[in-house]
């Protein structure tokens, strides 16, 4: 097992081995902070969080931080004209278990940082200090690599830690580089991008009460999405409580 681990990251290196300007790759001394936006195609206060997301994966504008965005685009505004290409019921319920834990309510845009503050999701100057705060927070670690050639399976190590005990483990899949032309609704007429669109999101396992969590699992991409614009990230939170970790690798 410990064979087969270490040619994993061997793997997972060579797939880093390129570029960085084509690379999303955090650095060691860098702090991971969790950035979620919940937004829609629908929804014409939106626009300006989605392009605030992209700046801030883009620029990563807070030193020793790395920002990994979420955008979570919700279905309720559905009714209303516009079915959002990107939406899910998944992340509208997700949004809700939020606002039973941050009492900030139900709404778009809205930015939660690192599971724990709600903010308008066009507020930059707070979303700055929110990720501020977030990365003075200690977390935990995980361990991802591709656990074989492909993009078939990834592994998910934490390292054990009190901090991360109990924690519900998430892997997401999100991608860049999408756009739309929106026909009706609230933003009829408009062509909106998007970044670190959240493809699938799902509860994968729970540490255990000293922190640890070891699984392999299957990673299939759809055929449709662009392999260079995809991201995985895993995350660890308290349910309720904050992002305990958080690591990304890039597909190859």
């Amino acid at each position: 097992m410990v064979r087969a681990w270490c040619v994993a990251i061997l793997l997972a290196a060579a797939a880093w081995a390129q570029p960085a300007s084509e690379r999303w790759v955090p650095r060691e001394s860098e702090q991971l902070v969790l950035v979620e936006l919940f937004t829609s195609e629908g929804c014409s206060s939106c626009p300006p969080a989605d392009s605030l997301l992209t700046d801030l994966l883009s620029t990563q504008p807070v030193t020793g931080v790395r920002i990994v965005p979420l955008s979570e685009h919700v279905d309720y505004w559905n009714q209303l004209g516009w079915t959002d290409p990107f939406s899910s019921a998944l992340f509208s319920r997700r949004q809700e278990e939020y606002a039973r834990e941050t009492t900030d309510g139900v709404y778009t845009p809205q930015i939660v940082v690192d599971g724990a503050t709600g903010i308008v999701g066009s507020d930059r100057a707070r979303t700055l200090t929110a990720i501020r705060e977030a990365a003075a927070r200690p977390k935990g670690t995980i361990d991802l690599a591709w656990a074989g050639t492909g993009d078939t399976s990834i592994e998910i190590r934490t390292v054990a830690s009190p901090m991360l005990a109990k924690s519900t483990v998430f892997l997401a899949i999100t991608e860049d580089g999408l756009r739309s032309d929106v026909r009706r609704g609230e933003n009829g007429g408009r062509k909106l991008a998007h970044s670190a669109v959240t493809r699938r999101l799902t509860a994968v396992g729970t540490a255990d009460a000293s922190g640890a969590f070891a699984r392999v699992l299957p990673l299939s991409l759809d055929r449709g999405w662009q392999r260079r614009a995809v991201r995985v990230v895993v995350f660890a939170k308290r349910e309720p409580g904050p992002v305990t970790a958080i690591q990304v690798l890039d597909a190859r």
